[in-house]
């Protein structure tokens, strides 16, 4: 039986628990235990050859170098379909925590340490009595909660979660915390939240690498034609819409930092406006509209991507704001990073 489970948590999502969850394993893999991973509610899915799969154990497998099986290491497929079933009262909760648990037992049979992941945020799954409370409940884990911070209200969110999961928090890692806001949490939020009993083992900057995706990885996850010759590396992590007139869209957008411009395909002025805007990094276009020839001469003087979808707005939009919020925390790199950064600013040892 193994001698230690970590759950990790976070208090939304976005929060980057995949990379931190799995750099954990892998730090305390290379201090020489041996370890195993889990994410029983999966939540991040993608279809794939016939079959819905979450990315994040796949990548926890080839990552950690495991050889179980996908459904072992996320029993429960935490779909929009499976939730709907679960509130007409076809899921039994009973046998779905028995099949977590003897996964998870199976799992952990020669481990030293298991890294388990939640899903969502830590109060994903409730229809189910699968939230990550009951998660740690049941696997009996020790919790460690990811969050992020940009203002001093944010801590509301932390002490709500620390309040659900009382002694079996372990503490608290901040993540993508900002120059600017560093130092309101290292003097004022950290003591308050010690002060309060609340561990906190560290606060990870935020990286362009690891918050925000490149304008290629967007256009490749859209399945979008890319109608310049612009380069795509560039890092975009914030989204605009642009469903105002000309003038009052270049004052918003000259507001904005590494962002995308969704708008309609046949809005030339808001196009414009959006190749005006130092901050804007590329414009996606919806409704299948070619832009004109001006505004992609624009585009290819300001060295900026056009990007071309099929779909409406609002479903461009949905598709974006996911992308963007997931972040590309899918490759072996993207986890080396983060290993580098707890390593630099929080205690490992305290954290595995």
């Amino acid at each position: 039986m193994t001698d230690t489970t970590t759950l990790v948590t976070a208090t939304g999502e976005g929060a980057g628990k995949t990379a931190i969850t799995i750099a954990l394993a892998r730090l305390a893999a290379d201090r020489g235990g041996s370890v195993g991973y889990m994410k029983p509610k999966g939540t991040r899915l993608q279809s794939n050859v016939g079959k819905t799969l979450d990315q994040d154990p796949m990548l926890a497998r080839e990552t950690l170098g495991l050889d179980a099986e996908i459904h072992q290491m996320e029993p429960v497929v935490y779909s929009p379909t499976f939730i709907e079933g679960a509130i007409r009262g076809t899921e039994d909760v009973e046998t779905l925590h028995d099949r977590v648990r003897e996964e998870f037992d199976a799992l952990a049979a020669d481990r030293d340490h298991m890294f388990v992941e939640g899903g969502g945020d830590w109060t994903t799954g409730g229809v189910v009595d699968l939230t990550d409370v009951d998660v740690a409940e049941l696997l009996d884990a020790r919790v460690v909660l990811v969050a992020d911070y940009e203002t001093a209200g944010d801590l509301d969110d932390v002490l709500a979660a620390a309040d659900a999961f009382g002694d079996r928090l372990a503490g608290v890692v901040f993540n993508k915390v900002s120059d600017a806001a560093f130092d309101s949490l290292d003097q004022d939020g950290i003591p308050f939240l010690e002060s309060s009993g609340i561990p906190v083992f560290g606060a990870l900057p935020h990286e362009k690498e690891l918050a925000g995706v490149t304008v290629g990885d967007l256009a490749d996850e859209l399945g979008a034609d890319l109608l310049t010759d612009a380069p795509t590396d560039a890092f975009v992590e914030r989204f605009l819409v642009g469903a105002m007139g000309g003038d009052e869209a270049l004052r918003h957008f000259r507001r904005a930092r590494d962002a995308v411009v969704i708008t309609g395909g046949d809005r030339a002025d808001v196009q414009t406006a959006a190749l005006e805007a130092s901050g804007v990094k590329c414009l996606v276009l919806t409704g299948g509209h070619r832009p004109s020839g001006a505004v992609l001469g624009k585009a290819a003087e300001a060295g900026k991507a056009v990007i071309a979808v099929n779909t409406d707005t609002v479903t461009a939009l949905d598709r974006v704001e996911g992308i963007i919020s997931g972040g590309r925390t899918r490759d072996r790199r993207t986890v080396d990073h983060m290993a580098d950064l707890l390593t630099a600013h929080a205690d490992v040892d305290a954290l595995i």
